[in-house]
């Protein structure tokens, strides 16, 4: 990477805000409003900011519940219980805080935060940038290769092709595959019944992909996997579902959002308008430190 070729951190913000939320105890300020996914949400991406000292940066958020994955797949996430009530108020002032601190977010109706992302990897990796997607989310596992690593802050954890095999026992670009078959029970994506992520990761191992394992079906019975034929039975009965799954579980890369590298540069946060934000919401801790910060050294 050249001094011309910047690397661009792109966070999974929505991931960042329910951490915070549910990591903290309830929190409100004498106003009555709750603070605590503010509060985390603040001091994680502050210690980001000191720990990484990014020069090019973007908050993706999701823009709503309603995506085009829940037009194809009505149940999508339909496990998952509304926000909470103390969370939904808190949105706000998060917005309004990535605002102080100078941050790009960006977001858009009828996608989610990871689809985001994965446009503007694709986008910017292709122009030779280096890309750290910072997530503990594996559903963005599919992007890593030798531009694009992960990064974990809730463990510190960077992940990179390796990680990635190591985490479903196939390359970052088969990980869909293996999620079709598996499902995921996060996002309520079915996959096929009764084939788990061991029986997923052995098909895909041997057979690279849903269309070669569905051609291949009457090897299965003399290919040594245990359960063979239970195996091709759930195949057979719930093909539709296994490539559903596996459109749900792609990430989207032709989001139609136009944002230039240019336009992430990190300048630091505006100073003022975080102070009045903290004197507001009674963060005092941060308070503290921010005029620390700018006292001059005695």
């Amino acid at each position: 990477m050249t001094e011309t070729s910047p690397c661009i951190y792109l966070i999974d913000g929505s991931s960042y805000i329910f951490r915070a939320f549910f990591a903290l105890p309830p929190l409100t300020n004498s106003a009555g409003l709750p603070t605590q996914a503010i509060y985390g949400f603040t001091t994680m991406t502050l210690k980001f900011l000191r720990t990484h000292r990014p020069e090019h940066l973007a908050v993706a958020l999701d823009a709503g519940k309603e995506t085009f994955r829940n037009q194809i797949y009505q149940d999508y996430k339909g496990n998952r219980p509304e926000a909470p009530p103390d969370l939904i108020p808190q949105f706000p002032y998060i917005r309004r805080i990535l605002h102080a601190l100078n941050i790009k977010v960006l977001e858009m109706e009828g996608f989610e935060a990871d689809d985001i992302i994965a446009t503007l990897t694709k986008r910017f990796a292709a122009r030779g940038l280096s890309i750290v997607i910072v997530s503990g989310d594996k559903d963005l596992m599919q992007l890593v290769d030798e531009k694009v690593k992960l990064l974990d802050t809730a463990k510190e954890k960077w992940i990179e092709v390796d990680g990635v095999k190591e985490k479903f026992g196939v390359a970052p670009e088969k990980v869909t595959e293996v999620m079709g078959l598996m499902g995921d029970a996060i996002d309520n994506i079915p996959g096929v019944k009764g084939i788990g992520e061991k029986t997923a990761i052995a098909l895909i191992q041997r057979y690279g992909s849903l269309e070669n394992l569905f051609a291949r079906l009457d090897e299965l019975e003399n290919s040594g996997l245990k359960g063979a034929s239970r195996i091709r039975k759930a195949l057979v009965e719930n093909k539709d579902k296994a490539f559903l799954s596996r459109e749900l579980a792609t990430v989207r890369t032709d989001v139609p959002i136009e944002v230039e590298p240019e336009a992430l540069h990190y300048t630091g946060p505006q100073k003022e308008k975080l102070r009045e934000l903290f004197t507001e919401l009674e963060f005092n801790q941060l308070l503290k430190a921010l005029v620390a910060e700018n006292s001059p050294s005695t």
